[in-house]
C-alpha cells in the first residue's frame, strides 16, 4: 500500500517537473526553488491552523539537536487516542520539551504560572496550550482553573502532561509525588471517566545541561557531552483511579533507577 502511493508521488513529481520545463521554460533549480517557497507557504499556513503541530515540530528538531533520544516502550505503552495521564520525574527546564519530542500525539502540560507567565515564552506556552497552575495558597483560583482545564482536556480525549514532583529536583533524586494527580484522576471518575495513567521516566538528564545540579551560568555552557544519550521510559498504562500518588512515585522511581 504504502509502496504504491510512494511510486505513485514519484512518477507525479517527475510528470510534474517535466510539465513545469517544457511549458515554463524552467530550468532543474528553477522547480526546485519554487517548490522550497511553496513548502515555505504550506508551512505557514500549517502554522496558522495548527500552530501546535509546528510547535512539536520545532520542539522535534532543537532536542535531537541537543541530545542522542533513546526511546523506549512509548510507541507500546502510549495510547494512540482517546485520554491519558502522562506522570514523569522533573529533572530538567527540558524535560517538556524531550517528551513533546518523544511522544507522537501533542501533550498538554501542566506548569507553574511564574514559569508560564514569562514574557516571549510566554506566547510560546500558550501556542502549545499549556496549562499553568499555582499553589493553593499562592493563587486558590487559579489552582482551580488549572484543575477545571485538566478535566476538560481528558474529558475531551487529550493527552495531559505533569510533573507531580511540582518542582525540579535539587539534588537528582525524586522528590514525593503530590496529591494533584489523585485529584485529577478522582475527579475523572466522579463523571465516569477512567483515565489511563502512563507512567514515564527521564534518565541521564542530571548531568546534562539546564538542570538545577549547574549554576545559572553553568547552564548557558555548552553541554559537557555534546547530544548525550538520554533515555525516554515508558510502562504500561494503570486503569485505576484509585492508584495513589506515592505508588505512582514508586513506580517511576524503579524505572529511573540510578541513572538520574
Amino acid at each position: 500500500g504504502m509502496n504504491i502511493q510512494n511510486a505513485g508521488f514519484i512518477v507525479l513529481a517527475a510528470a510534474l517537473g517535466i510539465v513545469v520545463q517544457r511549458f515554463f521554460g524552467w530550468t532543474i533549480p528553477q522547480v526546485f526553488l519554487a517548490l522550497a517557497i511553496a513548502n515555505v507557504i504550506v508551512a505557514i499556513y500549517i502554522f496558522t491552523i495548527v500552530p501546535e503541530f509546528m510547535m512539536r515540530f520545532l520542539s522535534w528538531v532543537f532536542v535531537r539537536v541537543l541530545y542522542r533520544m533513546r526511546p523506549h516502550g512509548i510507541e507500546q505503552h502510549v495510547p494512540d487516542e482517546g485520554a491519558a495521564l502522562i506522570v514523569c520525574n522533573h529533572v530538567s527546564y527540558m524535560d517538556a520539551l524531550i517528551l513533546s519530542a518523544s511522544v507522537p500525539r501533542p501533550i498538554r502540560f501542566v506548569m507553574y504560572y511564574r514559569i508560564f507567565n514569562i514574557p516571549v515564552m510566554s506566547w510560546i506556552f500558550r501556542t502549545a496550550k499549556a496549562i499553568p497552575i499555582a499553589g493553593a495558597r499562592e493563587d486558590p483560583e487559579l489552582m482551580r482553573k488549572a484543575f477545571d482545564e485538566i478535566d476538560a482536556a481528558l474529558a475531551e480525549g487529550e493527552l495531559v502532561g505533569i510533573f507531580p514532583e511540582g518542582a525540579l529536583t535539587k539534588d537528582g533524586q525524586i522528590a514525593p509525588f503530590k496529591s494533584g494527580v489523585e485529584h485529577i484522576l478522582e475527579r475523572a471518575a466522579a463523571r465516569g471517566q477512567i483515565v489511563p495513567v502512563v507512567p514515564m521516566a527521564l534518565r541521564n538528564m542530571w548531568t546534562s545541561m539546564w538542570s538545577r545540579r549547574d549554576t545559572r551560568l553553568g547552564r548557558m555552557r555548552v553541554p559537557r557531552r555534546f547530544r548525550a544519550p538520554v533515555e525516554v521510559i515508558a510502562q504500561a498504562p494503570i486503569l485505576d483511579p484509585a492508584i495513589d500518588a506515592a505508588t505512582l512515585e514508586a513506580k517511576v522511581r524503579a524505572m529511573r533507577g540510578d541513572a538520574a
